[in-house]
């Protein structure tokens, strides 16, 4: 593993998911599934998120696009929150929800804005 990606990564994650849900999640890894946590923080987080091509927000508003299109809701929610730490607004959220219930249907816009509405709460933005 490329240890240079795997701290670019672990510092970027932390910065959008919070150091104790990331530590947490590191924590409970034992060996089995610790290999990938190693590798998907390197590759998603160091490689994906590591560079300054596209701000944090956006990868965050495009990540809550692509997650609702894949009905992946637990890691919607778990970048949800994420959206908000790097800046994305609930107007934002919002909007993207609108997206993927045009693109992706009604049925995954309800359960998003479930979800959204959860978190926003949780955060004190509703």
């Amino acid at each position: 593993m490329d240890t240079d990606l795997f701290e670019t990564g672990l510092a970027q994650r932390r910065a959008t998911l919070g150091a104790d849900y990331v530590d947490a999640n590191l924590a409970a890894a034992d060996d089995f599934p610790r290999p990938f946590q190693e590798a998907m923080t390197a590759w998603c987080w160091g490689f994906g998120w590591g560079d300054d091509a596209i701000d944090a927000k956006t990868r965050s508003m495009m990540n809550l696009t692509m997650l609702g299109a894949l009905g992946r809701l637990h890691e919607w929610e778990t970048h949800c929150r994420g959206a908000l730490t790097n800046g994305v607004s609930k107007e934002e959220i919002r909007a993207i929800i609108h997206v993927i219930g045009i693109y992706c249907g009604v049925p995954m816009a309800l359960e998003c804005f479930r979800v959204a509405r959860r978190v926003l709460e949780e955060a004190g933005e509703l």
